[in-house]
């Protein structure tokens, strides 16, 4: 049974920075080194710090979204701010989130698992609500005893 909570958020906006991901949506591997090569870029080229200076708190953002057909996916803070750099301002709704809290011995390694744990089991144990789409974020909120932690945060809709 997977631990979840579900939490009423109010909207946001995460400024991000993104890539398109070519693996096929069922090619978890594929898609991972993607998401894995493009971090480890925006970490070295700077784009990230960039990210970070503008942002409204410590969160790091890792966001999924389907845009014109295309699978999106981003790193980014929270903020109001604008950036030239920047790919795309993300709109996250009002409304109810399923949320996956854990940690993990990288930022990688947190995603990967809370994603998996989100997709995998939380959401088919949740018969009460439902994900019709739209943006998803891992968050990695900080680190603590050597580990990095964070969540998932799932907007649904109630059934």
């Amino acid at each position: 049974m997977a631990n979840y909570t579900l939490e009423e958020k109010d909207s946001f906006t995460v400024l991000g920075i993104g890539t398109e991901l070519k693996s096929d949506y069922t090619d978890y591997a594929g898609i991972n080194k993607e998401k894995a090569d493009f971090w480890s870029a925006v970490k070295e080229d700077g784009r990230l710090d960039t990210l970070k200076a503008l942002a409204e708190n410590e969160y790091i953002f890792a966001v999924n979204e389907a845009v014109n057909n295309k699978m999106m996916h981003y790193a980014g803070v929270m903020t109001e701010a604008s950036l030239p750099e920047a790919t795309r301002a993300i709109q996250f709704p009002k409304g109810e989130y399923l949320v996956v809290k854990g940690e993990g011995k990288t930022a990688d390694e947190l995603s990967n698992m809370l994603t998996g744990i989100a997709f995998g089991q939380a959401l088919p144990e949740a018969n009460n609500v439902a994900y019709v789409g739209g943006p998803n974020a891992t968050v990695e909120m900080g680190q603590r005893n050597g580990f990095v932690y964070g969540e998932m945060w799932i907007p649904v809709v109630r059934k």
